[in-house]
């Protein structure tokens, strides 16, 4: 059955060229050849003010927030790549999901509060992180909390799952042979998506 993917590209350089870029771009090769949609929301291209009241997370969006609420409402399964800074996502990227995922955006009904049903219930997705330190070591010793607040305090909170996580590490240092092998598996998990 063909998915609807939103891949949201959280690399902060706007030119591209960069190897989360190639692994969102294998990513949606492998999902168009299994007959899936495919959309990329490239959030450093996005001009998206911070938000720094409470009132303005509660305010209706302006309207690129909007259209990008859009994209995403009509997704079955999203794809999240990019670099880790300093321990969790880049700044542009975290500011794309506060202007995004606003309580009228992820709730239903947002007069019923955080009890109430999520608009994303039902939708999948795949994180995908890349890091200069080895894998293991972000994991096991830094406790990967980064990627954790955003599976359980943001898509968690949205109401969606499952969401897995690929986590590439030493990807500055790693040669172009593992680099292909991470392409190749990238454009496999496009294709069988779940």
């Amino acid at each position: 059955m063909a998915r609807r993917i939103v891949i949201i590209q959280g690399h902060p350089d706007p030119a591209g060229g960069h190897f989360c870029h190639a692994l969102a771009d294998a990513y949606a090769a492998g999902a168009r050849e299994a007959g899936h949609g495919v959309e990329t929301v490239t959030a450093a291209t996005l001009a998206l003010p911070a938000l720094t009241t409470k009132q303005d997370f509660e305010a209706p969006p302006p309207p690129e927030v909007a259209a990008v609420q859009a994209v995403i409402e009509g997704a079955s399964h999203l794809v999240i790549v990019f670099p880790i800074w300093l321990g969790g996502m880049p700044a542009v990227l975290k500011g794309c999901f506060e202007q995004v995922f606003r309580p009228g955006f992820l709730l239903v009904d947002p007069t019923k509060g955080w009890l109430g049903k999520r608009r994303l219930s039902g939708v999948s997705a795949r994180i995908v992180v890349t890091m200069g330190a080895p894998g293991f070591v972000y994991r096991w010793w830094f406790g990967a909390h980064g990627v954790r607040s955003l599976e359980s305090a943001i898509l968690g909170l949205a109401g969606i799952r499952p969401v897995r996580t690929t986590m590439l590490g030493g990807v500055e240092a790693a040669g172009d042979a593992k680099r292909q092998r991470w392409l190749a598996e990238m454009r496999r998990l496009g294709s069988a998506v779940k």
